[in-house]
């Protein structure tokens, strides 16, 4: 989703020699691969949006796995943008790095000041490398490396897998089958028992609906990834490469909505009549994630796509290509 949404924004401003190999033709764990790929090709710009992310399910249930691919994939690249020249390289990180219980809205200075959430901890742990890693090469070897802290991202090309995913393109695949079904997907207790007798199952959500979460369009992601990576040598130096300041900005919308309003919007979108249900014995995850987007406006630049705007967007996109979204 990320890197053909970069791939768009390219494109469409006049970039044409782009180098876009896809895990078939390079693995970015594999360290000899990443290696002879830089030595070959020479890049002079690198957007390093390759990473393993998922929901709070996946993050949950495989967290060895998360922490170890990032940590892999992140060293690979940038050491070897180093060792090749790479004259600019953006890191996408996450919001996720900032602690669970940070001032909202979260600016980029509540880095490292509190205990992160335990849902996506290793996640986050890696990104915080990433983004360290970029600092500390600016500080030995000179380079010109940044990175951006997405929130929550969506749109085309996203992941819809039911449990594996984040909340928003799960929704809209349950929603989406729920309406298509005309019921709800049939439900069971382990003793053939519906704990709502004879009406039909709402669509049940993790957690209880009351966190809030800020989303911000695919699209709009990338066009901030290209407005920082074409800022002029002057301002990159003064805003992103002058240590202590932070070489990463935070990348949002500055709004935010929660779980349960988020879900009706999808609904609305989806055409689901349906009723919701929450199952609290679920966890919540972090109860509000609000970037303080204000770094990035004082650059010149903030987002365009409102979310239910982007919402009906990727639901159009995932009715057209529902043979090979990923399921």
């Amino acid at each position: 989703m990320v890197g053909s949404a970069l791939v768009r924004r390219l494109k469409a401003g006049g970039y044409a020699n782009l180098l876009t190999p896809g895990l078939a033709q390079l693995d970015l764990t594999d360290q000899a691969a990443v290696t002879a790929f830089f030595a070959a090709e020479k890049p002079d710009y690198v957007f390093l949006a390759a990473a393993k992310v998922g929901g709070i399910h996946a993050n949950y249930s495989y967290p060895a796995e998360f922490i170890h691919s990032n940590l892999v994939i992140q060293n690979n690249v940038i050491h070897q943008a180093w060792l090749n020249g790479v004259k600019r390289l953006l890191f996408l990180g996450s919001s996720c790095i900032y602690p669970r219980d940070a001032a909202q809205p979260m600016s980029e200075a509540a880095l490292l000041t509190g205990p992160l959430e335990p849902t996506n901890a290793p996640y986050a742990l890696a990104k915080i490398a990433g983004l360290t890693m970029c600092e500390a090469y600016n500080r030995q070897y000179g380079t010109q490396f940044v990175a951006v802290m997405p929130t929550n991202l969506y749109g085309p090309g996203d992941n819809f897998h039911p449990e594996n995913s984040h909340v928003l393109p799960a929704l809209i695949r349950r929603f989406h089958e729920a309406r298509i079904r005309g019921a709800n997907k049939p439900f069971s207790n382990g003793q053939g028992q519906s704990p709502w007798g004879d009406i039909p199952e709402p669509v049940v959500i993790w957690g209880t609906g009351t966190p809030m979460r800020e989303f911000l369009y695919v699209d709009d992601m990338a066009d901030g990834c290209v407005f920082i990576m074409e800022l002029d040598e002057a301002t990159l130096a003064a805003e992103l490469l002058s240590y202590p300041k932070p070489c990463f900005v935070n990348l949002g919308t500055g709004v935010d909505v929660t779980i349960r309003e988020l879900a009706e919007t999808i609904m609305e979108a989806v055409g689901y009549e349906g009723d919701l249900a929450f199952d609290p014995s679920k966890p919540d995850g972090t109860l509000r994630k609000l970037l303080d987007v204000s770094r990035m406006q004082a650059l010149g630049w903030q987002a365009r796509v409102p979310l239910k705007e982007g919402i009906e967007k990727t639901y159009a996109w995932f009715l057209e290509n529902q043979g090979r979204v990923r399921l």
